[in-house]
């Protein structure tokens, strides 16, 4: 099928909606809400970490980590950390990077890691002649001193399974990638009944340091 004939969806937000409205999927989104002071003040109280990210965009461009600490707070953007001590002071430095962007802000997740770095997961799901089928599940560690694991931001990249055996357990293998199988399917015909026309997925999972399996994204144009 040719470039740019399936469906492109492009709004998270979108996307993040159709999937809670399903109880299986649900437990595995993280909280998201969209960018506002009011919600950003909220969410950083619950959770301590977060993620915002823009509504539209893939490859982990403008994502920034912000991250609650003692006396203060602290956004990470690609390699650069900066601090501030007040909440006015953090929510003026983000709408300066956000150039007018709409974003979300995302519960951040621990991810499980591989010699400290995070690594998260993708599964290419694609439609051909009708049927739905997994492609590929590939790990991707985040290259050293970055938080993001996109391989155009230097990510390596492994096997699905030699990435839960080295971030969480040999034997956790065959079950987490029989769970990122099951939710990729319900994901799919959630969004398919809601979206008609899309053809290609590009699921973007993460494995948490307690060992549960969080969906991120969900792209209809994966790279």
């Amino acid at each position: 099928m040719g470039e740019g004939q399936g469906r492109q969806l492009a709004s998270k937000w979108a996307k993040t909606e159709a999937l809670l409205s399903h109880s299986r999927i649900a437990p595995h989104i993280p909280q998201t809400r969209m960018f506002t002071a009011e919600n950003l003040r909220n969410m950083i109280a619950s959770h301590s970490m977060v993620v915002i990210k823009p509504v539209k965009g893939a490859g982990g461009h403008g994502v920034i980590k912000v991250t609650k600490e003692q006396g203060g707070y602290t956004h990470t953007y690609y390699s650069q950390t900066r601090r501030y001590s007040t909440f006015e002071e953090l929510y003026a430095s983000l709408n300066k990077l956000r150039k007018g962007r709409k974003y979300l802000i995302q519960k951040g997740i621990r991810l499980a890691t591989i010699a400290g770095r995070p690594i998260d997961y993708r599964v290419k799901y694609v439609k051909t002649d009708g049927r739905w089928n997994i492609r590929a599940i590939v790990g991707r560690l985040a290259r050293p001193g970055l938080f993001v694991t996109n391989l155009c931001r230097g990510g390596t990249l492994l096997t699905g399974s030699e990435g839960i055996r080295r971030s969480v357990s040999i034997s956790a293998v065959s079950r987490k990638k029989r769970e990122m199988r099951e939710l990729t399917r319900l994901s799919t015909q959630v969004l398919e009944s809601r979206f008609p026309g899309i053809d290609q997925l590009g699921f973007d999972f993460g494995i948490d340091q307690g060992g549960k399996l969080w969906i991120f994204e969900v792209n209809t144009r994966p790279q």
